[in-house]
């Protein structure tokens, strides 16, 4: 089980201005591994309650809230990772627990006793926490990313476009996915994430992005194309 606790900050962009900050973080920070030359692909599927409990608190700007997703890189991978990432005033807590691709499967259907399963305190408190508050598959959410890091303050920087979503199909697994664009395909989303403070030179270098922080979540945006 991975447990982070860290800063985020999210800045929406054109794309012309995302690639021009991009070629300037390239002369600075080093890619991401899994870039090659477009980045890569993240596939997340959300649950929620049948309330949409965390959906909503999001909403009302509830200080102490979380969220669930199944993640996978790839639709032929051959494991997901289960994250739960948790509000705490200014930041944000993320554990992640890696499942195997059928324990993926089980979970979807909701057999949430795989959780069980040899997965530790965090496997059982996720179980409990489905199981209790019925949590459900609420939709998928997929966008292309590249990526940066800094070793320092482990800094993280993320650019992610072509969101889009389905919520009527859950098989985080199916390559023939149906998605709709739930962001214009012209907008990227940026990502800040860092642990203590961000460093002065890049702070710098998001100055003329600073005026477009953004709260809403991609969780959010693919809910919002079904009305709720």
């Amino acid at each position: 089980m991975r447990d982070v606790l860290r800063e985020e900050k999210k800045f929406l962009m054109l794309q012309a201005e995302a690639l021009a900050l991009r070629a300037h973080l390239s002369g600075v920070l080093t890619q991401d591994a899994n870039n090659g030359i477009d980045g890569y692909c993240v596939r997340s599927l959300y649950f929620d309650t049948l309330r949409n409990r965390d959906l909503q608190e999001k909403e009302d700007g509830i200080e102490l809230r979380r969220k669930l997703r199944l993640r996978v890189y790839s639709p032929d991978a051959d494991f997901a990772l289960l994250e739960m990432k948790q509000k705490q005033g200014q930041y944000q807590r993320k554990r992640s627990l890696r499942l195997e691709r059928s324990e993926a499967a089980e979970l979807i259907n909701g057999n949430y006793s795989v959780l069980l399963d040899g997965k530790g305190s965090f496997g059982e408190e996720c179980y409990v926490m489905m199981e209790m508050h019925l949590y459900r598959p609420k939709t998928i959410v997929e966008y292309d990313r590249f990526a940066f890091i800094a070793p320092e303050n482990s800094i993280r920087v993320t650019f992610d476009s072509g969101i889009r979503a389905s919520g009527t199909n859950f098989n985080i697994f199916d390559p023939q996915l149906d998605l709709n664009y739930v962001l214009d395909p012209s907008g990227t989303v940026l990502e800040v994430k860092f642990n203590g403070f961000l460093l002065s030179y890049i702070k710098d270098m998001l100055l003329p992005v600073q005026k477009s922080e953004l709260s809403v979540s991609k969780y959010a945006l693919a809910r919002s194309l079904e009305g709720l």
